[in-house]
């Protein structure tokens, strides 16, 4: 009499069972195809020649924050980051105040940080151990002022560098 209840009782329970997992997939599944897309890790950076020991402006990848009040700040200090031959990829504002100039990247002591804060007076550095090696600018409301007497290369003691990539690399299609 037990066995025959249990296998009465043993094929609802186990399609119960099997359809708690369903609905567990199913949220599982929907929760996991509406998450937005994670970003892609930043690329490392690639060891790079300095003929003669000379970092040129044209090796070192810069962005451009404005944090002040001031419009259009960024994109002045980009323009004449551009006309000294720096490869500026962005300029836009952050929502981080800044008061004065700070130059941010992997390492304060880092060449193409040191590089870039020589084209501005009264810039800080700030360190973050980036992997890229850009080199992101900060300018706010008590903007010290471009050096335009910087020189167009910084020498270094060392025959390569480790920068970010010259040449772009391709970006996987969405969709596709």
């Amino acid at each position: 009499m037990i066995g025959r209840i249990f296998r009465v009782v043993r094929t609802p329970v186990t399609l119960l069972i099997l359809f708690g997992v369903l609905l567990y997939g199913a949220w599982w599944g929907y929760n996991n195809i509406i998450k937005p897309v994670p970003p892609l890790p930043p690329e490392p950076c690639v060891e790079q020649s300095v003929p003669q020991g000379e970092l040129r402006a044209s090796q070192v990848v810069i962005k451009v924050y404005n944090g002040g009040d001031r419009k259009g700040l960024a994109a002045d200090v980009g323009r004449s980051l551009r006309n000294e031959g720096f490869r500026v990829v962005q300029t836009t504002n952050t929502v981080e105040k800044i008061q004065k100039t700070v130059i941010v990247g992997a390492d304060a002591n880092n060449p193409e940080v040191l590089f870039v804060k020589s084209f501005f007076k009264e810039a800080t550095v700030r360190a973050d151990q980036r992997v890229d090696r850009t080199v992101d600018v900060l300018v706010g409301n008590k903007y010290g002022g471009f050096n335009k007497n910087a020189k167009a290369t910084y020498q270094i003691n060392a025959e390569t560098v480790c920068l970010p990539s010259q040449t772009p690399t391709a970006t996987p299609a969405l969709g596709g």
